[in-house]
């Protein structure tokens, strides 16, 4: 079934947006990827800010449908998830030659001033994969030290996927991004030993 035009202009955007940047991304780029006129996509979007709101809240509105569902397909626990979710990452950077960035992460860095609007935007899909690794977290509580802070400690972990990813892409030499990651894991196995020592001093 052929995608609706807003959808088709949508998805254009979202992959110039990727590979070239917001501000890189002309109108008429936009027009030529989604095969869509000038009249069609002025009907939807008076102008390219407008598209962006768009994109990003196809971002916010898809992002189990596009990123935690397959990143998990398979994947039951939650630390697992956790990790199978930061690998869909590094499998980006490998497959892009370390050119690929955070879609998000990148029109934040981008977008030094954005309108209210689009920063409210960025920030509710932060907060939607914060919320994801928090809803992992909160399934693990038992591998977490007492008194954890459950949204800090997602927050942490989307500082180190974002610096990670951006360390690799300036390097261009996914080690930056290994390396981040495996401190990451290193610090989730120094909680579940303090949890787990401090279940036994219990008994």
């Amino acid at each position: 079934m052929p995608l609706d035009t807003r959808l088709r202009i949508l998805l254009a955007a979202m992959d110039l947006f990727q590979s070239k940047g917001y501000g890189s991304t002309s109108v008429s780029d936009i027009l030529s990827r989604s095969q869509a006129n000038s009249g069609s996509l002025y009907h939807f979007f008076p102008g390219k800010q407008d598209v962006l709101v768009g994109v990003l809240e196809l971002y916010r509105d898809g992002i189990r449908q596009m990123l935690l569902e397959p990143a998990w397909q398979g994947v039951e626990d939650p630390i697992d998830r956790i990790f199978a979710l930061l690998a869909r990452y590094r499998l980006a950077l490998l497959e892009s030659e370390c050119i690929y960035g955070c879609p998000i992460g990148s029109l934040a860095l981008e977008l030094h001033e954005p309108d209210p609007p689009v920063r409210e935007l960025l920030a509710q899909n932060f907060t939607g994969w914060t919320r994801a690794i928090g809803g992992c977290l909160e399934d693990a509580a038992e591998r977490l030290p007492r008194g954890t802070d459950i949204q800090g400690l997602a927050e942490f972990i989307l500082t180190t996927m974002e610096g990670g990813v951006m360390q690799a892409r300036t390097h261009r030499d996914i080690a930056y991004f290994d390396r981040s990651i495996e401190q990451l894991r290193h610090h989730m196995e120094l909680l579940a030993m303090c949890a787990a020592a401090a279940r036994i001093r219990l008994h």
